[in-house]
């Protein structure tokens, strides 16, 4: 090729390049959506929208027809609600995924010593310039090459490959003997660290702390569960409390205008006042008023009850009226205080999750004594020659093992001064230390929780008994007042609020009943344990299978 020619084929090609990286260079920060994802405006971050509510426009409410269907209600115990809540529950169908997670993590870690097969080829040509006597020569070489190759990681840290080449040489040279030429090889070569990094414990450690990290995931996975059976059991009796408290208000709704008309005929046969309709009246609506609360109540308590359940058909928004089938059995208990505190020692998720993380800090203590010494590698080759004028002759040469090499080597680092291993190693102990300062709080403060979650229960015992007592006096001094009310020696203000203490007592006796069953599920809360004869198994919810 001419100066010319080449000059000429530079003048064109070189723009061409230029131009070319700087057309990939403006596309590659254009800013579409390909290059940066999802891109969402930002008046959506900086720009507050204003609530819009129209008023609600008078209607005069019908009568309901007679004809039309009542509105569905079902019925549920409190098992079935535990059935549906570990079967469809949101919160808990994401933590049901992490166990498989952190199985896949296992394996990960696992598979650092799965063996590695190696290969390679190629080709080229060269054209070496080499100086003569007259002018500067050519040397002209077609070569090839291949190779296989296996390499297995070793637990105590080292690696052993095996390796199989094979390489063609044609030159022009005059001074070749074989041209073309075959040369193969086969070695074995062993690397093994001697200090840092080695031993079958060293190299184990991301395993190890693998597992511990499974273990830790099973036990917040069944801490969860927990926790959600714990819930849904405690929205189960709150809102029975508030369909118990909306039935106390509407059966004194139907007293209250019962009062209401029984004042109306007194007055309207002179024997009453005019003001004791206004006050019968005056309790009617307060009575209604207290239904309307209670009414909310309900709704709310229904509503939070359908979340947990997450039921197909059963959403938040239906009107599905769901009934609590299940009533409260209030039974004393003889609680031995020692013996559920052991208790609760011995299952609370947060111990066992705790003792693992000690478990994790004494391995990686480990871990860090071997990393913070200095680095020793050991390598050792083995290597037997092929060599001929075809490949068969090069093989043969190869497997008569006629000439072999042995190669040792050493290799030595030792970081002066070595702050960085020792500071990593201290870490690991203060973090040791702290871990076990933390189970002896996390002890104490277990103790406390079940302590105060068996006073409670006690508690709430004396509760039942002195609101049932007071129920029965209130409706006993509630019918007292209207009797006398009814001779004229009292007033319907008298008996509206003999009637007001009543439905406080009947409300009182119903709350105490629920909180009662809430101080059970607390106490077993407490203790790392579930309420109930059955017990409860959980799975995973993925599976390897499941992504495939």
């Amino acid at each position: 090729m001419s100066k010319r020619t080449l000059y000429e084929w530079c003048r064109f090609v070189v723009p061409v390049l230029l131009g070319s990286i700087l057309l990939s260079g403006c596309d590659q920060f254009s800013g579409d959506e390909d290059s940066y994802g999802l891109n969402i405006a930002p008046e959506k971050f900086q720009h507050i929208e204003a609530l819009e509510l129209q008023e609600a426009k008078e209607e005069k409410k019908e009568p309901p027809d007679a004809n039309e269907a009542p509105m569905k209600e079902l019925e549920l115990t409190l098992e079935q609600c535990r059935a549906l809540t570990l079967g469809n529950n949101l919160d808990l169908k994401v933590q049901l995924i992490n166990p498989a997670i952190a199985a896949e993590r296992v394996s990960e870690q696992e598979a650092r010593f799965e063996a590695i097969f190696r290969s390679n080829a190629g080709f080229g040509k060269t054209d070496t310039p080499v100086p003569s006597t007259l002018d500067i020569a050519g040397s002209n070489v077609d070569y090839s090459y291949s190779g296989l190759g296996v390499s297995v990681p070793l637990r105590t840290g080292g690696t052993v490959n095996f390796d199989m080449t094979g390489n063609r040489a044609k030159t022009d040279s005059i001074f070749s003997v074989f041209n073309p030429a075959y040369n193969s090889d086969m070695s074995v070569s062993l690397s093994h660290p001697l200090l840092r990094g080695a031993g079958k414990r060293a190299n184990t450690y991301g395993i190890r702390i693998a597992r511990y990290e499974k273990q830790i995931t099973d036990a917040r996975t069944k801490l969860e569960v927990i926790r959600v059976i714990a819930a849904v059991d405690r929205v189960y009796w709150r809102l029975y409390t508030a369909r118990r408290e909306l039935d106390v208000r509407k059966k004194q709704y139907d007293l209250a205008q019962a009062l209401y008309e029984q004042a109306r005929r007194f007055v309207d046969a002179g024997d009453k006042p005019q003001v004791e309709v206004i006050r019968a009246e005056s309790g009617v609506a307060q009575q209604l008023e207290a239904i309307i609360l209670a009414e909310n109540s309900v709704r709310d308590r229904e509503r939070d009850l359908k979340r947990t359940l997450n039921k197909r058909g059963l959403g938040m928004q239906t009107p599905t009226v769901v009934i609590p089938a299940t009533e409260p059995d209030p039974v004393r208990y003889e609680l031995e205080r020692e013996q559920l505190v052991a208790t609760a020692i011995d299952n609370r998720m947060e111990m066992l999750e705790l003792e693992l993380l000690i478990a994790q800090d004494v391995d990686a203590v480990d871990y860090m004594q071997s990393q913070s010494l200095p680095l020793v590698t050991m390598d050792y080759t083995y290597n037997i020659n092929g060599l001929g004028a075809t490949e068969n002759n090069s093989y043969d040469l190869l497997f008569d093992k006629r000439f072999e090499d042995h190669r040792l080597g050493f290799q030595l680092f030792v970081p002066l001064g070595n702050e960085a291993g020792k500071s990593r190693l201290r870490q690991a102990l203060y973090q040791r230390r702290q871990r076990l300062a933390s189970r002896d709080s996390r002890q104490a403060l277990i103790e406390l929780e079940v302590l105060n979650a068996i006073d409670q229960l006690e508690a709430n015992w004396q509760r039942v008994l002195a609101s049932r007592q007071s129920s029965i006096l209130s409706g006993r001094l509630f019918g007292a007042e209207q009797r006398q009310f009814e001779l004229g020696l009292q007033t319907s203000t008298d008996v509206l609020q003999a009637q007001t203490n009543f439905a406080d007592a009947q409300s009182a006796e119903i709350l105490a009943l629920a909180e009662y069953q809430i101080a059970l599920i607390d106490l077993a809360y407490a203790t790392g344990t579930l309420l109930g004869a059955a017990k409860v198994q959980w799975e995973p919810l993925a599976s390897p299978d499941d992504i495939r």
